[in-house]
């Protein structure tokens, strides 16, 4: 459970990093939104790491990517609505969908939760 908690807030900083400047630094230059993306990340890395580190050896590395996947896609559509005002669309759902299928086939068998 802590390695999902970790992900979870390490996936914030992240997708914050990513596409939070889109809309409170659109007319900065760009490396001013370099900068401060790179500032965010740093936090991110301070929660990734470590749930890297306790998660593997309870789950494999493959496991793990497919679990970082599907929390990334969680944390993206509630930033996308909620804090950059985008509809979600039926090919997200889709595509949410078929990362699901994923987790099933990566963790079909694992009893380790």
């Amino acid at each position: 459970m802590k390695t999902i908690v970790l992900l979870l807030f390490s996936n914030i900083f992240m997708t914050w990093a990513w596409y939070g400047h889109l809309k409170t630094l659109p007319n900065k230059p760009l490396v001013v939104a370099i900068f401060a993306s790179w500032t965010i990340a740093f936090f991110e890395y301070c929660f990734q790491v470590p749930a890297n580190r306790f998660g593997y050896g309870l789950f494999s590395l493959q496991q793990l990517k497919v679990l970082q996947e599907i929390i990334t896609m969680v944390v993206f559509a509630a930033f996308s609505v909620c804090y950059m005002g985008e509809r979600l669309t039926w090919d997200f759902l889709w595509a949410g969908l078929c990362l699901s299928a994923a987790a099933f086939f990566m963790f079909r068998g694992f009893s380790g939760i």
